[in-house]
């Protein structure tokens, strides 16, 4: 069964393409600005002769990684943050309470610090927080830097025989 293409491209896009294209624009912006597919933006481009330069691609590319790379920096500067605030938590005056009873009551309590359970569970947040923290922006591990110091020590120490 052969393709049926039931929206043939006009001349006027075929004009709109090479005009938009001489602009400078490439085959994300042209189909947005058409109103087609990629796929016959490319196709047609081709047809016509006409080539994406991929450097600017290449470029939005990395720009776009390093912003994401930024975000992920301020993610886990947040996340150790929240990591922080909960290990000060385990040694913080705690209210307890308790709801309940036949007459509906509550009552609750102050205590010097957290009970085992909820310090176990505030840790437990904290590792998670310092964890995820870690994978966003592992700490930088300089192995040149750590070998320059090495030496220099080294070159300290009198020769040993």
């Amino acid at each position: 069964m052969a393709n049926q293409n039931t929206n043939p491209v006009t001349q006027e896009e075929l004009d709109e393409i090479r005009r938009l294209h001489s602009e400078g624009y490439g085959r994300n912006e042209i189909s947005r600005r058409i109103g087609r597919s990629l796929r016959t933006i490319s196709v047609h481009a081709a047809k016509m002769g006409l080539t994406f330069d991929r450097t600017m691609t290449e470029e939005a590319t990395r720009a776009r990684k390093a912003d994401l790379e930024e975000r992920r920096v301020i993610l886990a500067e947040a996340l150790q943050g929240d990591a922080e605030q909960l290990t000060e938590r385990l040694w913080q005056r705690y209210r307890v309470f308790n709801f309940g009873g036949k007459d509906n009551t509550y009552e609750s309590e102050v205590l010097d610090e957290p009970p085992a359970d909820a310090q176990k569970a505030l840790m437990s947040a904290a590792g998670i927080a310092i964890d995820k923290s870690l994978k966003l922006a592992p700490p930088d591990t300089d192995m040149e830097g750590l070998a320059a110091v090495d030496a220099w020590l080294r070159g300290m120490m009198p020769d040993q025989q």
